[in-house]
């Protein structure tokens, strides 16, 4: 009976923090409303409500099957989920003539898209809850899924450009009217492989040859991943056009070999790799030209973007006047004019977003996802074998760097990227990778926190196809100091 309480209230709390997160939702609809229309609309509840009774049913799921997993991280995603279908529809409304702002069809434009895209993303997740009933099965096909993980990175890089390149920036998989980012995908594919071969390797990893300002550095023939992965990152960086997506494969990398061996030196070196094969590529950029100019175009933009303020740094000036703008507590949602900002339903919504709720809005929205970071951070040091370590530490720092080199890009501490907001941003690639992503921090997650006593209730999985871990192909239980 203890346990059944215990897990009750677990469910409940996630139930009603779930409630309070579509009720702010939903406050912010009818202000957006209010606005804009003068007036709020008997129907302007309709889209929070849909979005609800998806939330609710991925919440049922979870009771279910991961009754143990964090309460707190389905809600905190919710909100941030509900308030971008609820700026997107904002966008919209902006697109249309003020006295026909009261007709626009609910489910219609780019807010109805992503509301589309929002139940495919939670069916996804909720699919993938059921289907992996114990986060250690995953590690059976690690090696494929990073062969799988490669090619998904490499095949925009292949393509030609009307099929691949949006901005300057090959990232897509465009195919007539339907597009796919599929580096998005490959970052969860990648880091399952990353995870379990580092579990593997982790002891040879964490071998020390010299000493160094009282920092142990590995010896030089262990090096041989790491410079892998670099190329493999310098690639993406010139053929793909986007540091974004380059920082987040190699850091993801560097971040799960430092938590696999403990080893600061790892974290010097792939730091001095990386700002150096960028400072490479932007002197050959300055010097050679070719698949290097883009990168070279985008720094100076980064370094100088008010020398042609209508021209190359339009976007990223008009991106820094509407934050200015905003001030501290914004105009009010609904009240500024985001629409100025080219790409802010993508790109550049949190500086749509910063404009219209001000400086505290945006640390509150930044504080959302630093907690979902933390749950997931957390669910890393609870779970209790190395490779369910590797893999939630990794998941949760990688959603923490990718929101770092977005907001990064739009504040101007680094050059502009291509990567999207997760969970905020127009595109179903992005939304639905993220909420696998989240998918698969609760399971990991429930393991971590159901108890130990040996009975099939126990057991990652429970009582409902749970796979025994003596079966699982390299499953450890030995526990890595966090």
């Amino acid at each position: 009976m203890p346990r059944v309480r215990d897990t009750s209230s677990r469910r409940n709390a996630e139930l009603a923090l779930l409630l309070l997160a579509m009720a702010l939702v939903l406050v912010y609809a009818a202000t957006v409303e209010a606005n804009m229309l003068d007036t709020v609309t008997l129907d302007f509840w309709v889209p929070t409500a849909s979005l609800t009774v998806v939330f609710l049913a991925l919440h049922l799921v979870i009771r279910y099957l991961a009754p143990y997993a964090d309460p707190v991280l389905v809600p905190a995603v919710a909100l941030i989920n509900g308030l971008g279908v609820g700026f997107l529809r904002r966008l919209d409304l902006a697109e249309v003539k003020p006295e026909e702002r009261p007709d626009f069809a609910i489910f219609a434009g780019t807010g109805g898209r992503q509301l589309a895209w929002t139940l495919a993303a939670v069916i996804l997740a909720a699919g993938l809850l059921v289907l992996v009933r114990d986060h250690r099965a995953i590690s059976r096909y690690a090696y494929t899924l990073g062969l799988a993980g490669i090619v998904l990175v490499m095949l925009p890089a292949v393509l030609p450009r009307s099929m691949s390149e949006i901005n300057g920036a090959k990232l897509w998989i465009m195919i007539g009217g339907f597009s796919i980012q599929p580096g998005e995908f490959a970052k969860l594919a990648l880091l399952v492989f990353f995870a379990y071969y580092l579990v593997r390797k982790r002891e040879v990893l964490s071998l020390a040859s010299r000493r160094f300002l009282g920092i142990d550095f590995p010896r030089g023939r262990d090096l041989g991943p790491v410079i892998g992965v670099w190329l493999v990152s310098l690639m993406v960086l010139i053929f793909e056009k986007d540091l974004g997506t380059s920082l987040l494969y190699f850091g993801m990398f560097v971040v799960t070999l430092y938590i696999a061996t403990e080893r600061v030196s790892w974290l010097i070196i792939g730091l001095l790799l990386f700002f150096g094969g960028a400072f490479l590529a932007y002197f050959l950029g300055s010097t050679v030209g070719g698949p290097f100019a883009n990168f070279y175009l985008r720094a100076e933009i980064w370094l100088h973007p008010f020398e042609k303020p209508y021209d190359d740094g339009y976007q990223l000036v008009q991106g820094l006047l509407g934050l200015g703008t905003g001030g501290l507590f914004g105009a009010g949602p609904g009240g500024g004019q985001p629409t100025e900002v080219p790409e802010v339903h993508n790109d550049f919504i949190f500086a749509g977003m910063g404009e219209e709720i001000g400086l505290f809005g945006l640390t509150a929205l930044l504080v959302v996802y630093l907690l979902i970071v933390e749950r997931g951070l957390r669910a890393a040091l609870a779970v209790r074998d190395s490779f369910g370590k590797l893999l939630a530490g990794g998941l949760a720092f990688t959603l923490g760097l990718q929101v770092f080199v977005i907001v990064g890009g739009i504040s101007k501490l680094i050059p502009l990227t291509g990567q999207t907001t997760p969970f905020l941003s127009a595109g179903g690639s992005s939304l639905m990778a993220n909420w696998l992503l989240v998918a698969l921090l609760l399971r990991v997650s429930d393991a971590g926190r159901r108890p130990v006593d040996g009975s099939s209730s126990a057991r990652p999985g429970g009582g409902s196809g749970g796979t025994p871990p003596a079966q699982l192909h390299g499953a450890t239980t030995e526990v890595i100091r966090p």
